[in-house]
């Protein structure tokens, strides 16, 4: 029963108003309501309710839709897709969820998603991030795409997220700061470290300079990796991140990632001479390491180191210097532009790099160092010579 009641306005005049429930949302489910007010007489009031009734009748879905919710569908979708990929890439993938997709689309029920409500989470990601909006936008994709074949949005009619337009980002180049260093800027910083005080340091960054591993791959090395014989190393696991932050241990990513790596002498024997400090410390704790199962780069507690170890490590012995700031993946770079620069062709240093098709190592490591750019110069002058 809708009570039509009277007020008064601020300048005293009699006035009438109604509430109406007028059903659900067809996204979240609650109950809405509509208020009318302003007419001047109670009957002016009654006709404008039996209008607003008699509207509300007519729109009314004669058929009873799916009311399931994204997020639903979204739980569907995530039991199926974790048994397609590996444990650190769908624990990354419920982090999107959690804190970009869901937000956005969890409570709105599937079926009534649309194109433009995609377009503006879109739009909205595109200013939050450079490149992770494509990752979430294919993972609303696929979960519609999912909602699709399950029968709950109508399979006759297109995916909503297939209909919008993605924005693009346009980079700029030139002011990309260089996340590598020159043979000179690398030189420099191995002077930082001291060889006698800091051997596991020095150790963990020249293999990273001078092997181009990733920072996962290195930090699951064990001594049984190691060939000194045929001076080489193995990358056979790397550590990474799975589900609430616990680390793991998986194989690498693709087959070109699993591969052995040729080191110079200096780095063997540098490591070497970090294999006997390493016994000599762990046996003054009471632990043996001499067999070859153990790690190569561990904690006091003998385990895995953290991931953001090595992270930490290159911050207090750059931070305050002259030096350029890189991350822990810029010694990859940095060894890929020094292969570039020593005469490496593209398929070797995609070999030793461990990445599944040439264009990968384009894509990243297209840049060289300066003093290449000016040899080429000289080249180019020298070869037309007029």
């Amino acid at each position: 029963m809708v009570n039509i009641k009277g007020y008064q306005t601020s300048n005293g005049q009699k006035r009438y108003e109604f509430q109406l429930y007028t059903g659900t949302n067809s996204q979240t489910g609650k109950q809405e309501r509509t208020r009318r007010r302003g007419f001047k007489t109670k009957k002016e009031a009654n006709i404008a309710l039996s209008k607003l009734r008699l509207q509300l009748t007519r729109s009314e879905h004669p058929e009873k839709a799916n009311n399931i919710p994204f997020s639903e569908v979204y739980k569907e979708w995530y039991v199926q897709y974790i048994h397609t990929v590996r444990e650190s890439t769908f624990a990354r993938t419920e982090g999107m969820f959690d804190n970009h997709i869901l937000p956005e689309f969890g409570n709105k029920r599937i079926r009534t998603i649309t194109a433009d409500q995609i377009q503006k989470a879109v739009n909205k990601w595109y200013k939050q991030t450079t490149y992770n909006y494509k990752r979430w936008y294919n993972y609303t994709a696929s979960v519609l795409d999912f909602g699709k074949r399950r029968g709950y949005i109508n399979r006759w009619e297109p995916n909503p997220a297939r209909m919008i337009v993605m924005p693009k980002k346009h980079d700029d180049f030139d002011d990309k700061p260089e996340n590598f260093w020159s043979k000179q800027e690398l030189e420099t910083f191995f002077n930082l470290i001291d060889k006698e005080k800091q051997p596991e340091q020095y150790a963990l960054f020249r293999l990273l300079a001078f092997g181009g591993l990733r920072r996962g791959e290195i930090l699951a090395l064990k001594w049984s990796d190691l060939n000194t014989t045929e001076c080489t190393v193995s990358i056979q696991r790397t550590l990474t991140q799975g589900r609430k932050g616990k680390q793991i241990v998986q194989p690498p990513k693709t087959h070109k990632s699993r591969r052995k790596i040729i080191l110079d002498s200096r780095t063997m024997n540098i490591l070497k001479h970090w294999r006997l400090i390493q016994q000599q410390r762990y046996l003054k704790l009471g632990i043996n390491t001499i067999n070859n199962d153990q790690l190569m780069f561990a904690n006091r507690y003998n385990r895995h180191k953290v991931l953001n170890c090595p992270s930490k490590w290159l911050h207090a012995l750059i931070d305050g210097t002259s030096l350029k700031p890189i991350t822990v993946h810029g010694f990859r770079h940095t060894h890929a532009s020094a292969l570039f620069a020593g005469g490496a062709s593209i398929k070797e240093v995609q070999d030793r790099l461990g990445h599944q098709d040439a264009q990968t190592t384009l894509n990243i490591y297209t840049h060289v160092t300066k003093d290449q750019n000016k040899e080429a110069v000289i080249k180019l002058a020298s070869y037309l010579n007029f």
